[in-house]
């Protein structure tokens, strides 16, 4: 895998080249006065974006919500602007499964330059500690065993949690000392699998939600006698999503080129929303009990064939999505309906590679 070049971090996003106006034209121009304005509409399912340097991801579904002309669009966990890699952004009722992939394990890949600790703990941030030391392959590899598991871990100053009711990196911004509780973070996996030069070492690792590879780099610099902080970093999984979802942005901008033309089918680019709920059981139903859900109604499990489990479950009927619910006490209870009408993924994304 190719490392990264942050020479790019900071550049603007170019605005995507609208596509001469046809007929069959999916993002639907229309002119009003002096400007054009595309008709909204109805888009489910996700996209697993694989995410340039220097984009945010808050430009990043504002891209792609423009692509798809859609309603509604949100990502499953914000990725740094100077990290490249998976943001899954749920489009339509696929936001109703954010939480699902959010809660799910990220994987990353990443490079500690040692010898500098930064305000930001990473590239972008300013010098405030430096070392002549460096460590050693052996003094590296012998401390990550103290980095997997359950660990206690006090988040960057620069980060989006809330200190009384304002952002932490706000906070830091206006020069504010800001500190931040340690609290318990989960690592599962954490190898050392690079080391080009004595100045930066490359890692892997998997880790459980509220996790910050940025403070995994600042403290393993201090323990190791140097400092260190994050030059390189690239998110390859998250929850279900893997780098064989990823889709560059110049080939979604290309598929909607073609689908404007009649080519192809913006449906392509799309992932079912149901792959976010891989690990939660599938319920089916019949027409019947799927119209009680629809309304809201709970339905009562009979026959022998009915579930004696309890819990979460996502209910389908005739192979479609239809809601998530909780089973018990003898019945399916629906707390989230969905309402598949409009543009999903094609047929042959319904199957993972």
């Amino acid at each position: 895998m190719q490392q990264n070049n942050f020479a790019d971090v900071g550049s603007t996003v170019q605005p995507h080249q609208e596509a001469r106006r046809v007929n069959n034209d999916p993002r639907a121009n229309k002119q009003k006065g002096n400007q054009v304005r595309r008709d909204r509409r109805d888009v489910h399912g996700w996209v697993v974006l694989d995410k340039p340097i220097g984009m945010t991801s808050t430009q990043a579904v504002a891209v792609l919500k423009r692509l798809f002309n859609a309603k509604r669009a949100g990502h499953a966990g914000t990725l740094d602007p100077l990290a490249s890699g998976g943001l899954p952004i749920a489009l339509g009722e696929a936001t109703k499964t954010v939480p699902f992939v959010m809660d799910g394990r990220k994987r990353y890949r990443f490079t500690v330059c040692w010898g500098e600790e930064r305000d930001t703990d990473d590239i972008e941030g300013q010098v405030t500690a430096t070392s002549d030391q460096r460590p050693t392959r052996e003094a590296i590899e012998a401390l990550l065993p103290r980095f997997t598991g359950v660990i206690e871990q006090v988040p960057p100053r620069y980060s989006a949690i809330k200190v009384q009711g304002e952002r932490a990196y706000d906070l830091a911004r206006d020069g504010e000392v800001v500190e931040l509780a340690p609290r318990p973070v989960e690592i599962h996996h954490l190898t050392l699998v690079d080391q080009p030069d004595n100045d930066r070492a490359v890692f892997e690792a998997e880790c459980g939600k509220g996790t910050y590879v940025r403070a995994l780099a600042r403290d393993m610099g201090r323990i190791l006698g140097t400092y260190g902080h994050i030059c390189a970093l690239r998110r390859t999984l998250v929850g279900p999503f893997s780098e064989n979802d990823m889709i560059p942005l110049d080939q979604l901008e290309a598929l909607c080129d073609r689908a404007a033309s009649g080519e192809g089918s913006l449906a392509d680019a799309l992932m079912p929303v149901e792959t976010a709920l891989d690990d939660i059981p599938a319920l089916a139903v019949t027409r019947a009990d799927a119209a009680r859900l629809h309304r809201g109604q709970a339905v009562l499990l009979r026959g022998r064939d009915a579930p004696t489990s309890s819990g979460t479950v996502y209910v389908t009927v005739a192979g479609r999505l239809l809601a998530l619910a909780e089973v018990g006490n003898g019945e399916i209870i629906p707390k989230r309906v969905f309402n598949l009408t409009g543009l999903t993924a094609s047929t042959g994304r319904n199957e993972r590679n």
